[in-house]
């Protein structure tokens, strides 16, 4: 059986027809479609077999579709159960046997029965999350609140359920449930719970399954906990350092300790390896020579510096940091001892005299240095920049955004170059036009302060 081409009709056949079905939403994908092809071939077989079928998200008749599963980039896989009236998304590989593996377990039961110590074995592994509900009897609210909790995380973690604990690797054994005991690779190796409302389960689940203080190297059995731990909504305190360095355990344990103090403040804790950590350092503007360090991030982008950390600092930063003594930390270039092109510098550290408190008319270029269209671009506002080197009103000016913090607001850049326009009164707006040297002009003077309206504003003020 090959891939099944569905369009709205066809998919709700689908959905009425195969309990367990993958849909593949897919523009331009052609790295991932010889991959699920054959996984489509080998699934087919499968008992009960498991239907992949795609969808063309290009045709205008499919876009209502897409809107409808929430579609909002390619490639997007989607699992539908029950008919259809269970929509999850697909969190597994994306190559032929990653994906087969991953269904088969998908398409079989939420939860798996442990009736002996192999069974929990093979459930139960070191390097992972397992939750395992222990009942006296699999009948009752109990038990069906677990497996709801079960079908619901599926794609997240292992479950099972038990009659006996003595089958379990840890854990107090003579206990004849209900109860949830929550195995992990780290901190205290398992925990109980026993409260079954659903809500409380999925709590339970989301703050149990995270480590105290997540490790950030180059083994992949921690990249799990890593992903979860960026994907929170916590403020994140990162610590990095040389994990061979003659401080680093007292600098872990002391960092651990702290992190202990403040988790339950809305605050997620890292300690990461400098040797696995190049993209952390780029993203944040940090230097290798200023490591063991701590940076702290907010949702808002908005971030704490703490450098050259020795062990007894770690306590007293992050107090003085809750406290509100630490100053936020940008990311900034030097500014520039010279400025004299005719299209001017502009970094982080400038950034509010440049463009809020010049009193100038301000064209500002956020750009990347690897962007094709930056490049194409850049001669253009030479040009532009040159037609108004005898106006002081005006100023052209570019940012390298790759190494110099953005204000998030009023700017929202998602795309290189991003143009935005600031007038001398204040007034901010997005140029979104023709990139020619002409229609940048012509935006310029339609949003322009000139010099005797600039008169007015400071009057009026």
């Amino acid at each position: 059986m090959s891939i099944e081409i569905v369009n709205m009709v066809g998919l709700t056949n689908l959905a009425i027809t195969w309990t367990f079905s993958l849909i593949y939403w897919c523009g331009h994908c052609m790295k991932l479609a010889p991959e699920y092809e054959k996984a489509a071939s080998i699934l087919s077989s499968h008992d009960p077999p498991v239907l992949l079928a795609k969808v063309d998200a290009n045709d205008e008749k499919n876009r209502e579709l897409a809107n409808e599963f929430e579609v909002q980039g390619f490639p997007t896989i989607k699992i539908l159960r029950n008919g259809g009236k269970v929509v999850q998304e697909y969190k597994g590989p994306r190559e032929t046997n990653g994906i087969v593996d991953y269904l088969k377990k998908q398409s079989g039961p939420a939860t798996t029965e442990i009736k002996s110590v192999d069974d929990a074995s093979v459930i139960i592994g070191e390097n992972k999350v397992v939750i395992v509900g222990i009942f006296p009897k699999f009948s009752g609210e109990e038990f069906e609140n677990f497996t709801a909790l079960a079908e619901t995380l599926r794609s997240e973690y292992d479950f099972g359920h038990t009659l006996d604990a003595k089958h379990l690797p840890r854990g107090e054994s003579s206990v004849t449930g209900p109860v949830i005991r929550l195995f992990k690779p780290f901190d205290e190796l398992f925990i109980d719970f026993k409260d079954f409302h659903v809500e409380a389960l999925e709590k339970f689940v989301e703050e149990s399954s995270v480590p105290i203080v997540t490790i950030f190297n180059n083994d992949p059995s921690n990249h799990p906990f890593v992903i979860k731990f960026f994907n929170n909504p916590h403020v994140k305190a990162m610590m990095f350092i040389n994990f061979t360095a003659d401080t680093a355990d007292s600098l872990k344990l002391k960092y651990h300790e702290t992190a202990e103090q403040y988790r339950k403040e809305g605050i997620s804790f890292l300690v990461g390896d400098v040797e696995a950590s190049q993209g952390a350092f780029q993203y944040f503007g940090l230097k290798v020579d200023q490591v063991p360090l701590i940076i702290v991030q907010h949702n808002d982008g908005s971030k704490f510096l703490k450098t050259n950390l020795e062990p007894d600092h770690i306590a007293t930063w992050l107090k003085a940091y809750k406290d509100g003594n630490v100053e936020p930390f940008k990311k900034s270039e030097p500014i520039p001892e010279v400025n004299n092109e005719p299209v001017k510098v502009v970094v982080a550290d400038n950034f509010q005299d440049v463009v809020f408190n010049s009193g100038k008319n301000v064209l500002l270029e956020f750009y990347a240095p690897w962007c094709g269209h930056c490049k194409k671009l850049a001669p253009i506002l030479e040009e532009v920049a040159v037609s108004y080197q005898s106006n002081p009103d005006v100023v052209i000016a570019k940012l390298d955004a790759t190494v110099n913090d953005i204000p998030s607001e009023p700017f929202d850049v998602r795309g290189y170059p991003t143009l935005y326009f600031r007038s001398a009164s204040g007034k901010i707006s997005q140029y979104d036009g023709n990139r020619t040297k002409e229609d940048i002009i012509d935006f310029i003077e339609k949003n322009r302060d000139k010099p005797d309206q600039q008169e007015q504003v400071k009057d009026e003020l």
